[in-house]
């Protein structure tokens, strides 16, 4: 015998299933035909009409689910359901095993929040002699690797000169200051950039389509009026401008004619490696 407290609070909902089996038979349905109307699994239906009750979870749900079997089929189950009554549920107390005083709660927080400043010390103390003893260094001479420094004097001492009677002159002094490489480059004269070969500016809005010499999209967009584009020579292969009366090609000669090119607005030409123009060959 089942002793589920959640089936025991259904048992007073027994004929319910009854009641819907024979609606639904009534009516002409199938389980499956139910199931799919409810949204529901064709076990659930069954073990509904059944009164199964083990099969299908809390008393919460499955008087929910009666009352939708219910209204499908116009079938007054109200009386039934408000006789089951569902246990409620107790949440269970919480019981400490354990206490604490305040004293010893005091006394382990003070451990450790001295543990803490020992950690943070042991860690910081080392790395502010390193950071502290690193800094007060001067720093080492450095020269470029591409410069190679003025050899020394090998020998210090008096150096002799032409008249005997005069007082030797000390040597300049030797520096014993290590060089270290530096990887610096030395600042060389700066070179003009190539002029591009051929520039675009766009006095109006045009849909542009621009290629590489192996065929490969360099740029393919709407530009906007006020921008302009530039490239070098070999950087392009063909072109198709859109609404070409507004846009201006310039060459280092000057400006392109697009003329020859166009047809209605459109304008499509070829350029070479050095920056002409040419019409397409069709």
């Amino acid at each position: 015998m089942i002793n589920d407290p959640g089936v025991n609070a259904l048992e007073g909902v027994v004929g319910c299933g009854e009641q819907l089996r024979k609606a639904r038979e009534a009516a002409g349905l199938s389980l499956e035909e139910v199931a799919s109307q409810l949204h529901m699994p064709a076990q659930v239906v069954g073990s509904l009409e059944a009164e199964r009750w083990d099969r299908l979870g809390a008393p919460v749900f499955v008087r929910g689910q009666l009352r939708s079997y219910a209204r499908l089929l116009k079938v007054d189950l109200q009386g039934l359901l408000q006789q089951a009554q569902i246990a409620p549920i107790v949440p269970p107390t919480l019981v400490s095993h354990t206490h604490t005083p305040p004293f010893r709660r005091m006394v382990e927080n003070l451990g450790r929040r001295a543990m803490y400043v020992v950690i943070t010390a042991v860690l910081a103390v080392p790395a502010w002699y390193v950071i502290s003893g690193s800094s007060s260094k001067a720093p080492p001479s450095t020269a470029s690797l591409d410069v190679v420094p003025p050899a020394e004097v090998a020998v210090a001492g008096p150096v002799a000169t032409p008249s005997s009677n005069a007082p030797a002159q000390p040597a300049a002094a030797q520096s014993n200051d290590p060089y270290i490489a530096s990887m610096a480059p030395i600042a060389r004269p700066a070179v003009a950039a190539p002029a591009a070969a051929l520039m675009l500016r766009f006095k109006g809005d045009s849909w542009v389509e621009i290629s590489a010499p192996d065929g490969s999209t360099v740029e393919k967009a709407l530009i906007r009026a006020g921008e302009s584009r530039s490239f070098g020579a070999g950087q392009v292969g063909r072109m198709v401008l859109g609404n070409a009366a507004d846009v201006e090609v310039q060459q280092a000669s000057g400006n392109v004619d697009l003329a020859p090119y166009k047809r209605g607005n459109v304008a499509r030409f070829t350029v070479s490696s050095d920056g002409s123009v040419a019409p397409v060959s069709h």
